[in-house]
């Protein structure tokens, strides 16, 4: 590492404490794109207008998403020698009211705040880290989110950052993989591969030229945790890319992001300005012989793409469709030439990883799934947002405990893990410790981190019906099973849904089902019946109710007069 660069690091640092201790109060405001969609510039001008009429100086900072979504805008305001105290759901009026009341008055509105930041806490405010939405969680990958200004890569210094990168230029390849094969540490997009051996495979294949590529697709209804990195966040997973490329031999990475995530595509763009700033890409970074430079492609915001290989086709300018395998892609992906690829959540744990070591990120999970896991909780819940707990948490837990169980006080029916391709799992279920295997046995998966809660009101074939709608509608065609097969299970499902279901169709559907798993050729085939097949497994009366008397047991779908079929024959 190059002294200039430690240099930069220790003022980074310097100036961050500096900035806790220059006796000003602070304000931050969390502006990704939860906080926007609510309100949160408004709430940023009115802050800073109001602090400029008081005479006030006073840093309004943005920052990005804390997960708490369902409190958005999220102010936190710091006075000196305070601790700092969060506020939800604030909009203009109260935003100008909390610069009167707190920071003028010094009345801390102990019954508007979501809790204090920092070990000690206010009289009439708990800790924010003692509240049930956060008791129950361990943020390391999320430790950063809602702190620091995702535009300053000053802030991600002050931090920790880069010290992983750092520390691997000092290690010789084998010695990088063998740090993240001690920690345990499985691919978080959905299939759980080990990231250490997709890193040697792709070391050890042969090719000219290697790349990474950073998958931040994510069309899962119900997932959005990439975005809330990559806005948040971004330099933890640019760094996780520049330690695989090391340990590879990559010196080429690409990040695919889909163009409707605006804000995440800025906040990267000006991330790798500041990396070349920095020299952490280039020619000779740090002093070293490792080269590496980072493109970003923007997708069209297809589901499909978001299949590793689909992916691969469309960097290189082709239509997203999946590719055959073998060969895999850490022998033959990017033009032929071996290519590592993970997803965001991925390659933010191998940079912590490095940063803090491999037993400590081992030291919480499951025997087989180790670390936290960032899940994404909505539908029916109290508390929507992304949490992070450790492998082994309890889907009751993270819908209970932490996300306050269901919204309307609507009792609760069932919960879908794994998006569109998991499965739909009934309260009988939810104690089950979760991890990256043991849902599989139920019918559903962890998948990339999708926690959808849905109540008493909900029809277990209207959804299964609108899984399969997606899956019809977002299948890229290219293989017989998945174009016909999704297309004739909606069909079944329509009719069930309308009233002219016939005796035989639950069976039907089963036997189709399994045949569409075994002969597609990617993920989305071999996983678009698992709702279906789960609303069968878990809910057996409701089809009865439909087919034999014709009737909703929730009152969703409407029967029609006619018994004329509508699938093909």
């Amino acid at each position: 590492m190059t002294r200039s660069f430690e240099n930069l690091r220790q003022r980074a640092q310097v100036e961050w404490k500096a900035s806790q201790d220059d006796g000003k109060p602070r304000i931050l405001v969390g502006t990704a794109t939860c906080g926007r969609s609510a309100g949160a510039i408004e709430v940023l001008e009115a802050l800073q207008r109001e602090s400029r009429n008081r005479g006030l100086d006073c840093p309004v900072v943005e920052v990005g998403c804390i997960g708490l979504c369902y409190a958005e805008p999220i102010v936190a305001i710091f006075k000196p020698s305070r601790p700092g105290i969060v506020y939800g759901n604030v909009n203009a009026p109260r935003a100008a009211r909390l610069i009167e009341r707190y920071l003028l008055r010094d009345d801390p509105l102990a019954a508007e705040a979501l809790g204090t930041l920092g070990p000690e806490s206010v009289e009439g405010i708990p800790r924010l880290q003692d509240t049930p939405v956060m008791r129950h969680q361990v943020r390391r990958i999320l430790r950063n989110c809602g702190f620091i200004d995702p535009a300053k890569i000053d802030h991600y210094l002050a931090h920790g950052g880069y010290s992983g990168f750092t520390k691997a230029l000092a290690l010789d390849t084998a010695e990088i993989i063998e740090e993240i094969k001690k920690a345990g540490l499985r691919g978080r997009g959905g299939a759980g591969f080990p990231a250490w051996r997709k890193w040697q495979f792709t070391r050890e294949a042969k090719g000219a030229k290697k790349y990474v590529v950073c998958n931040g697709s994510e069309g899962d209804p119900g997932t959005f945790s990439n975005k809330l990195l990559l806005e948040s966040d971004p330099h933890s997973v640019l760094e996780g890319m520049l330690i695989a490329a090391l340990a590879m031999g990559a010196d080429e990475g690409y990040v695919y992001c889909p163009a409707q995530y605006s804000l995440a595509l800025e906040r990267l763009r000006t991330a790798l300005l500041q990396m070349r700033e920095y020299g952490l890409l280039g020619e000779g970074i740090l002093g070293s012989s490792f080269n590496f430079r980072i493109e970003i492609k923007e997708g069209a915001g297809a589901y499909i793409c978001g299949e590793e290989t689909a992916l691969l086709e469309c960097i290189e300018g082709k239509r997203g469709v999946p590719r055959l395998r073998p060969p895999f892609p850490p022998t033959a992906g990017l033009w032929n030439l071996p290519t590592a690829i993970h997803n965001v959540e991925t390659l933010a744990c191998a940079a912590a990883i490095l940063q803090n070591g491999a037993p400590w990120f081992a030291e919480l999970g499951t025997a087989k799934s180790k670390g936290t896991k960032l899940f994404c909780l909505s539908g029916s819940v109290q508390r929507g947002g992304v949490i992070e707990v450790p492998f082994g948490t309890t889907l009751h837990e993270m819908i209970y405990a932490i996300g306050g169980g269901a919204a309307d006080g609507e009792e609760l029916k069932a919960v879908q893990t794994g998006g569109p391709g998991g499965g739909y799992l009934p309260p009988g279920l939810w104690d089950t410790p979760v991890d990256q295997d043991s849902l599989l046995a139920f019918g559903s998966s962890t998948g990339s981190g999708g926690v959808v809660a849905v109540d008493r009101r909900s029809c277990a074939v209207d959804l299964a019906r609108n899984s399969l709608d997606f899956a019809r509608r977002e299948c890229c065609g290219q293989c017989v099973p998945c174009r016909l097969g999704t297309r004739q299970l909606f069909d079944i499902l329509v009719d069930i849904a309308e009233g002219r279901g016939r005796p035989q169709d639950m069976e039907l559907l089963v036997e189709l089902s399994e045949g569409i798993k075994r002969g597609s050729l990617c993920g989305l085939g071999q996983t678009a019946p698992n709702a279906l097949l789960s609303t069968i497994r878990y809910f057996p009366d409701e089809y009865r109710a439909h087919i034999g008397q014709r009737r909703c047991p929730a009152g969703v779908c409407r029967m029609a007069n006619s018994s004329q079929l509508s699938r093909t024959a």
